[in-house]
C-alpha cells in the first residue's frame, strides 16, 4: 500500500498528541492496514461507510472474530476518518455484529492462589503476588517504576492505566519486605548500568527533551526490569525494558500446570480473584470498582452481589493469605 507510511505516520502523530499508549498504536495501526488490505490497498480517503460496513461484516461473518475484537477494529477506523482523514463516519447501517457471550471470569479459591506462588519462583512469583494483592493487569503490574510504590504509605500508583487513567490502590503490608529485598537487586543492576556508561530508560510524553537527566535517576527505574540490555543501533545505546508480559504469562502457565490447577487460568485471573475476595470478604462493591479502575458499575458487578459495608481501611485479600 503506497500510502500506508504516510498513514501510520499521521496515526503516530495523532495518538501522541492525544497521550494514548503504544498499544492503542499498534492495535489502530493494524486494523488500519487490515481495512486497506480488504479493500484491495484502495486509500482509505476513497472509501467511506460502505466500506467500513463491509470489512466489520467481514470480520463477524467470515473471519467469526469476538464481539470485543471487532470493536477495536470499529474504534481505529473511527478515529482514522475523524481524527486523521478529519472526516465523519455517516449510519454504517446494517453492519452484522459479532456475538458477545457472556461469561463469568475465571476465579482461583485462595488455596489454589496459594499453591501457585509457590510454583513461581524470583520476580514472577513477586509480579503474581502483586496482581492478586492489588487488582493490577498485567502490563500495570509489569509498568510500575519505583517511584510509584509507597511503601510508607502502604499505597501503589497505577500510571496511565486502561483508558490513560490514574489510579490509586493498596499495597499489601505482607509484601513490603519481599519488594524492599527485590529493589535492592534492581538497585545494583541500575548502579552497575550506570557504571558501564548506560542505566537510562524510556520515559512517558516529552520528559526526555524536558529532563535529559531524568532517565537515568533511580526513581524512573523499572520495578522488573529485563534480564539483558537492549541496543539501540541507530545510537549504539544500551538501557533495559520491563520484562515483556509474555514471560510472564509463560512461567504462569507452568505454574499453574505444576499446581494441578485444572481451571484456564492466565495472570488476569489473580485481578478477577482479587475482586472478588475483597467482596466475599464484605468490602462494598463502589470500593472494589474504584480499586480496579472501572469506569462503569456494570463492569465490577460481574464478580458478585455484595452487602453495602463501606470502603474504609480495605486491607488486601494477599494479608489473609
Amino acid at each position: 500500500m503506497s500510502n500506508s507510511p504516510k498513514i501510520l505516520d499521521q496515526l503516530r502523530s495523532a495518538v501522541t498528541t492525544r497521550h494514548m499508549s503504544e498499544r492503542t498504536y499498534d492495535a489502530y495501526a493494524h486494523w488500519i492496514k487490515r481495512y486497506c488490505r480488504y479493500h484491495k490497498l484502495r486509500h482509505p480517503v476513497e472509501m467511506a461507510e460502505p466500506e467500513v460496513n463491509a470489512f466489520l461484516t467481514h470480520l463477524a461473518v467470515e473471519e467469526k472474530v469476538s464481539a470485543s475484537t471487532q470493536n477495536q477494529a470499529l474504534s481505529a477506523l473511527l478515529f482514522l476518518y475523524n481524527a486523521i482523514l478529519k472526516k465523519n463516519l455517516g449510519a454504517l447501517g446494517e453492519v452484522i455484529r459479532a456475538h458477545r457471550p457472556k461469561r463469568l471470569p475465571v476465579v482461583l479459591s485462595k488455596d489454589e492462589v496459594k499453591k501457585l506462588f509457590l510454583h513461581l519462583n524470583n520476580q514472577y512469583r513477586l509480579a503474581a503476588m502483586l496482581m492478586y494483592g492489588t487488582g493490577l493487569r498485567i502490563n500495570e503490574c509489569l509498568m510500575l517504576r519505583v517511584q510509584d510504590i509507597d511503601m510508607a504509605k502502604f499505597e501503589i500508583t497505577v500510571r496511565r492505566g486502561k483508558g490513560n487513567k490514574d489510579r490509586r490502590t493498596m499495597l499489601p503490608e505482607i509484601l513490603v519486605p519481599h519488594l524492599k529485598e527485590h529493589l535492592k537487586k534492581v538497585k545494583n543492576i541500575h548502579d552497575m548500568d550506570l557504571a558501564d556508561g548506560w542505566g537510562r530508560v524510556i520515559l512517558p510524553d516529552a520528559l526526555a527533551a524536558k529532563y535529559p537527566n531524568a532517565a537515568k535517576e533511580w526513581k524512573w527505574q523499572w520495578v522488573f526490569p529485563q534480564l539483558n540490555r537492549w541496543r539501540c543501533n541507530e545510537t549504539n545505546t544500551q538501557g533495559r525494558h520491563y520484562i515483556d508480559e509474555t514471560i510472564l504469562q509463560r512461567n504462569f502457565k507452568l505454574a499453574v500446570q505444576a499446581a494441578g490447577i485444572t481451571k484456564h487460568a492466565t495472570p488476569h485471573c489473580l485481578r478477577h480473584s482479587f475482586a472478588t475476595h475483597l467482596l466475599e470478604n464484605g468490602y462494598d462493591i463502589r470500593t472494589v470498582q474504584e480499586l480496579l479502575g472501572h469506569t462503569s458499575l456494570d463492569t465490577t458487578m460481574i464478580y458478585t452481589h455484595v452487602l453495602n459495608k463501606g470502603g474504609l481501611g480495605v486491607k488486601s485479600p494477599m494479608d489473609s493469605l
